[in-house]
């Protein structure tokens, strides 16, 4: 694992010019989506449409996303990770020409089932597995959780930056029109990814010796383990997915685009520095002692957000969530890739990436139907403590588990 000076640059000397790829492709991806996740649900909202709608078309990315990933991971053995870069890239460009060409609420639906739309502050896309198996076959075990937490890093910050530019269109647009072009703007990025992974040399493929096999094998167990526990934890993510938290904070504190988009750009850039800080943590404590410790506290910050008496309180909650929340993500990712073969790595990240969509697919709809029932934000407070019923089980069931460089 990575420690001494080099865990804080940004991008360490001596990074295989593929993974520099993969992270420039992760921040395109990103910034875009960031994008979208305030202006998507807040252009529905101007439609007309209801939370309850709303959240059923969150839902409906979500699933799509999830089935889509799963079958990226076990029939990743069918297609070169290059070709199959290429068809995501292809799908995100259609689900972008697709919202930018109707305002049918069915034909939105099901676009953004079919889509690659992220109403999220992470990624739940398709190109995830294959991102990570590729990062995993280029990065030495040595480098591995510090080269993930630069594919976090980047996606935050892209992230952020993508927000806090979503309220620019509206304002040199009317809102119909500014959509339209961010929409286009979406399917752009898309070629742009794509001209990005063209470069990706063939170290990224699955190595020959290990032949063609898909599915899990020795590591079975740990993987559905995983699984379950991490379907737990997306559970209560997705009833504050981004998008409905931006809608939360519009509504209740009658906020303007512009101060929404900012105060998540702050709390992305509060979670893209935690990244960095997970680094040197994991390899004092180890990486599941990361995940849980930094992640639990901010659990509970979850569930005090909906007691928070102004925005003063409500956004120091929410940034110093951010400043913790987000350490379990390269922790996760590389625990996870280290904890399994080489071989099973493509079905581990997507089985593991699966359960987190599905699962987080599942809280848009029911949020929407709690706010929509009640001013209360009990999506904040049920979602923050199934959240932190994961940590607990987490340290409980996998403490005992280390990676090899733990061992």
């Amino acid at each position: 694992m990575l420690v001494g000076e080099e865990w804080w640059r940004p991008l360490p000397p001596g990074l295989p010019r593929d993974v520099v790829r993969l992270l420039a492709a992760r921040a395109l991806r990103a910034f875009v989506d960031g994008m979208m996740a305030v202006l998507l649900p807040l252009h529905l909202h101007a439609q007309g449409f209801s939370s309850l709608a709303i959240g059923a078309l969150l839902t409906a990315t979500l699933v799509g996303s999830a089935l889509a990933t799963l079958a990226v991971g076990w029939l990743s053995h069918r297609l070169a990770r290059s070709a199959w870069l290429a068809l995501s890239c292809a799908v995100m460009a259609a689900t972008g020409l697709g919202f930018a060409a109707t305002q049918d609420y069915a034909l939105l639906l099901a676009v953004a089932f079919l889509g690659t739309l992220n109403p999220s502050s992470g990624d739940v896309s398709m190109f995830l597995p294959l991102e990570h198996t590729a990062l995993a076959q280029v990065a030495p075990a040595s480098r591995r959780t510090a080269v993930f937490a630069r594919y976090s890093l980047v996606g935050t910050l892209a992230g952020a930056f993508g927000t806090l530019a979503a309220p620019w269109p509206l304002a040199w647009l009317g809102e119909s029109d500014a959509m339209r072009w961010v929409f286009l703007f979406y399917a752009l990025c898309a070629l742009g990814a794509w001209g990005l992974y063209r470069g990706l040399s063939p170290a990224i493929e699955t190595p020959v010796t290990e032949g063609p096999r898909a599915g899990l094998g020795p590591s079975r167990r740990i993987v559905y383990g995983l699984s379950a526990l991490f379907a737990l934890d997306s559970l209560g993510s997705g009833f504050f997915v981004q998008s409905l938290l931006a809608l939360w904070l519009f509504d209740t504190f009658d906020l303007s685009v512009a101060t929404t988009a900012a105060i998540l750009f702050w709390s992305g850039l509060c979670s893209a520095l935690s990244y960095l800080a997970a680094v040197p943590l994991a390899a004092r404590i180890g990486l599941v002692n990361t995940m849980v410790f930094t992640h639990l506290p901010a659990s509970l910050m979850v569930m005090a957000l909906p007691f928070a008496p102004n925005l003063e309180v409500a956004v120091v909650l929410l940034l110093a969530r951010a400043a913790l929340s987000n350490m379990d993500v390269p922790t996760r990712n590389s625990y996870v890739m280290a904890v399994v073969t080489p071989a099973e790595r493509p079905a581990a990240a997507s089985m593991t990436a699966t359960a987190k969509s599905m699962a987080t697919a599942i809280g848009p709809l029911l949020a929407g139907w709690l706010m929509t029932a009640s001013a209360f934000a009990w999506p904040l407070l049920i979602g923050g403590a199934m959240k932190a019923a994961y940590d607990l089980l987490l340290l409980w069931r996998f403490q005992r588990v280390k990676p090899p460089e733990e061992r």
